[in-house]
């Protein structure tokens, strides 16, 4: 009823190397013609479940496939169909899939009772498809690989569809992991969330890209061990990260992917940092990968930042232009900052340790509550210390507490499931006025020092040196005053 997969994109420099090796072995060829189908509202897609007739080679099936809570396992039903005619596209029918848990997703997302009629779908969009697969074994799992090359059509437009899948037909989630390692480092290949389906809705909509996608909870046990706690925060991270990072390596520029894939790094970040003590299985390698990208998106945000955000607001103060290229040599290219190797290796590490076998508890509940609890008032208290001296310290010094009072966010919401809700998020919403003014005084720092560097060679960076240099002490005392604030909000996990 589920299926375990990785998807990733080919390099056409890289296609032949990566043939080459599905080629080497025992294979099968296969043509797949698939047509998708959903309400005209998209009712189907907005709850993240496809439903398609596919022929293959000559036999037909239906398919629907539809979320789970694992970052890569879906549901999925399959309808072997009676044989069609040479042209002739069979009778979509959805209660094939009616008591199946992907028929209760269906029957939810049209807003059906059990047992209802459906109604009839269209014809959205299709794909074309020549696949070649090899079972490889490994550890004591057997993974599909298959290389898949073709077109996704729609409404007379078309876009090619070149694509590897490592698909895990027995086994553990953690074998067709290493697999992907090792044919993502020899070959230069990159992870994508954005399926077959995903890329015929979106040429249908003429939207190239998909919507950034935002920070999701972590979901255990009060019960859970540290390990447990862990893992399930770290796997909430990767769901941040994945879909982000996807849209960046397609090709996507927008502000929005870059911003929602810096956050995700920051978070899981402030996860190994605060709570890897609970366990034995963090690699310290992958920090390394994720610092670099870290940067190197953050000097493409801050050159974003100034063009799309504060030169508008200083032509609005009746300032002059200032020539911002996003697309210098010196910015970072975020497409090619994700498809690095360092940085897919560690997301595939990442994933390997979120679907491994996690020990069994071993300390009360109680034991791992107050841990945590320490760990957010050591960061608590420090973040306050410094922060109550925030007009003298220099920018090193503000700057870190702006990133304590981030991480100190951060793990309030990672382990919230430890404590009473509405306590943490009490005090959650009590910190935000906080790091709302340590952002803007941030973002107008970073932008000051670079409009100093332009004014040398654009004499209109001049004015918005003066604009935003008479506004750094204002802002410095707002960020004091919401300090204090917060300073006066009881920490709930002192009792």
């Amino acid at each position: 009823m589920t299926e375990f997969e990785l998807k990733f994109e080919i390099p056409p420099a890289n296609l032949k190397s990566v043939a080459a090796a599905v080629l080497d072995g025992r294979v099968t060829r296969k043509r797949l013609q698939a047509s998708y189908f959903d309400t005209p509202d998209g009712a189907l897609a907005a709850c993240g479940i496809v439903v398609r007739l596919r022929k293959e080679g000559r036999r037909w099936v239906q398919t629907a496939k539809g979320p789970t809570a694992d970052l890569l396992e879906r549901l999925e039903h399959n309808a072997a169909l009676p044989p069609q005619g040479a042209a002739s596209l069979p009778t979509l029918d959805l209660s094939r899939h009616r008591a199946t848990p992907v028929g209760k997703a269906i029957d939810k997302a049209l807003g059906l009772q059990a047992g209802a009629t459906y109604p009839q779908l269209d014809l959205l969009y299709s794909t074309d498809v020549q696949r070649i697969t090899r079972q490889i074994a490994i550890g004591n799992s057997t993974i599909e690989v298959a290389l898949d090359q073709g077109r996704v059509f729609s409404d007379g437009l078309s876009l090619p569809i070149c694509e590897l899948e490592i698909e895990l037909k027995e086994g553990t989630p953690a074998d067709a992991v290493a697999l992907a390692l090792e044919w993502c480092t020899r070959h230069g290949i990159w992870i994508s969330t954005i399926a077959k389906s995903m890329k015929g809705q979106r040429l249908r909509s003429a939207t190239p890209f998909g919507e950034a996608t935002s920070a999701v909870s972590a979901k255990f046990s009060r019960h859970a061990s540290g390990a447990e706690m862990v893992t399930a925060v770290i796997h909430a991270c990767m769901c941040q990260i994945l879909p982000n990072m996807s849209e960046l390596a397609a090709g996507s520029n927008q502000p929005d992917h870059v911003h929602q894939l810096r956050v995700g790094i920051r978070r899981l970040r402030t996860a190994l940092g605060e709570l890897g003590r609970f366990t034995d299985d963090l690699d310290p390698a992958w920090d390394a990968a994720l610092v670099q990208a870290f940067r190197a998106l953050g000097a493409h945000r801050d050159k974003s930042h100034l063009a799309l955000v504060l030169q508008p607001q200083l032509l609005d103060v009746g300032g002059p232009a200032v020539g911002v290229d996003l697309d210098d040599s010196d910015t970072p290219d975020p497409a090619a900052t994700v498809r690095a190797a360092d940085f897919q290796c560690a997301l595939l590490g990442l994933l390997s340790f979120v679907h491994r076998e996690v020990p069994k508890p071993a300390d009360k509940p109680e034991a791992l509550q107050k841990s945590v609890a320490k760990r957010l008032d050591k960061l608590r208290t420090r973040a306050l210390r410094d922060g109550k001296k925030f007009l003298v310290l220099d920018e090193a010094g503000q700057h870190g507490v702006r990133k304590r009072l981030k991480r100190l966010r951060y793990l309030l919401e990672f382990v919230e499931p430890l404590f009473p809700a509405r306590k943490v998020r009490h005090m959650a919403t009590a910190l935000k006025p906080a790091q709302d003014a340590l952002g803007q005084y941030n973002d107008e720092l970073v932008a000051l020092h670079a409009l100093r560097a332009l004014a040398a060679d654009d004499p209109n960076a001049w004015f918005g040196v003066g604009w935003l240099g008479a506004r750094v002490q204002p802002n410095a005392k707002r960020c004091l005053k919401e300090i204090k604030r917060f300073a006066e909000i009881k920490p709930f996990w002192r009792g």
